[in-house]
């Protein structure tokens, strides 16, 4: 049998503890628990054996959460991290938002504490690599395409800013569109639950909030990936590209609005985990660049062949650890793989993964790769045949089982509009 997962719970009020351990009890059944009162019992606790989640409040008398986490991600960063907190100075709750995964807010409904920890439980299950785990698990921020940092930062610093504009310039960026989705999806803001529009995330945080993220709390930064051979900038064009175009299939479905929503943020983000390996691994990503050149094999391939899995898992670990919708998550991870998905129904993964081959137009390339711009320009999606496109990673067999292969014409006649361009540095 497996080890039932472990989960540490820290607060320094007893009530509180006694509080969780009642509301509890039933799942002692399926995970190990324990209750300390501070951080430094927290983190002897720790030493005695490492845990898969930790749940602590922020304010506690001598370390405070915030403290606590830093130590966790730095010592043992598998470690699933989730804030429990009631109402906190917005300074206290801001120095967390980097080694916090996840943030609840007390009082915290039993079932979406379950929930959350049952979900942190398994958040490793998808990517089996341990030392990718650690590096993932430790991500606080990815980096934003310096022009865009540097709009969002005079237009918060303005006088007169706009929540709109701030709104479209974060939506315009993957980094910054994850990390406020991993806040806005979080119920410590007190936010609807199912939140997958930057822009409208960035309406309900306020203006207040998001300064205080981009200006003080480290919430974004700009630094360019140091692999060769890879475009920020043409990633974040790529994925808009792709997210317009997931969008747009999705309407065509008649599917219901946050559908639709998923479709677009996750073919904004199905790519994130290119950036993941040009940022910290990027000697081996430039391996995989190298081998997928000189070998021929589209990217994803050549990932495999090199890390033992590929962008899309690692991309789908870092957002299921922020707590991004289940949909999103999984057409991340699968948009070059959908057959190992279950279901039989149009999901985000659907449109995600026939905006993508259709964006890309060639089976060896991915529009962010320098070395394979002029290719990928060069070829029009919307002139290839059926048998092209199955050569172009496009899932057929997929399509076919949702009974969905007859609706690709009308799909490549929506993604085939001129490419959007987007001007980053208006």
């Amino acid at each position: 049998m497996c080890a039932k997962p472990r989960v540490l719970f820290v607060d320094d009020e007893p009530y509180v503890l006694s509080g969780l351990r009642r509301m509890l009890r039933d799942q002692r059944r399926v995970w190990e628990m324990d209750f300390v009162n501070c951080g430094i019992a927290a983190l002897e606790k720790f030493a005695e054996q490492p845990y898969d989640v930790i749940v602590t409040d922020m304010r506690m008398p001598g370390m405070d959460g915030a403290e606590l986490l830093t130590h966790v991600a730095r010592d043992y960063p598998q470690t699933v991290r989730l804030v429990l907190s009631g109402q906190s100075k917005q300074e206290r709750i801001f120095r967390a938002i980097g080694p916090a995964h996840q943030f609840l807010s007390k009082p915290c409904d039993e079932q979406m504490l379950v929930r959350t920890v049952e979900r942190a439980c398994g958040v490793c299950s998808r990517l089996q690599n341990k030392s990718l785990q650690k590096i993932v698990s430790r991500i606080g921020v990815l980096p934003s395409l310096p022009q865009l940092y540097r709009r969002l930062v005079e237009e918060l610093e303005s006088a007169d800013a706009s929540v709109d504009r701030v709104g479209e310039i974060i939506e315009s960026d993957l980094a910054m569109s994850a990390k406020v989705l991993q806040l806005t999806n979080s119920s410590f803001f007190g936010l609807p639950h199912h939140v997958t529009c930057p822009r409208h995330a960035v309406s309900m945080l306020g203006l207040s909030t998001v300064r205080a993220l981009g200006l003080s709390a480290g919430a974004f930064a700009q630094f360019e990936p140091s692999a060769a051979g890879f475009s920020l900038e043409a990633a974040v064009q790529h994925g808009l590209a792709v997210a317009t175009a997931a969008r747009r299939i999705a309407e065509s479905e008649g599917t219901d609005s946050n559908l639709v929503d998923d479709s677009f943020i996750a073919g904004l983000l199905h790519d994130i985990g290119q950036l993941i390996l040009a940022t910290h691994l990027s000697r081996t990503y430039e391996e995989c660049l190298q081998l997928s050149r000189a070998e021929k094999l589209p990217l994803w391939k050549a990932e495999l062949e090199v890390v033992g899995t590929t962008h899309g898992e690692i991309g789908a670990h870092l957002l299921e650890l922020w707590g991004l919708p289940t949909p999103i998550v999984e057409a991340v991870a699968l948009h070059h793989r959908p057959g190992q998905a279950v279901g039989s129904q149009f999901t985000p993964l659907t449109a995600v993964h026939v905006a993508d081959c259709l964006q890309n137009g060639h089976a060896n390339s991915h529009p962010h790769v320098v070395m394979d711009e002029q290719s990928v320009a060069s070829t029009d999606p919307g002139e290839l045949s059926q048998a092209e496109l199955a050569d172009h990673d496009l899932d057929l067999a997929y399509l076919s089982m949702l009974h969905l292969d007859r609706r690709l014409e009308s799909w490549r006649q929506l993604s085939n509009p001129p490419p959007i361009t987007f001007n980053f540095t208006a």
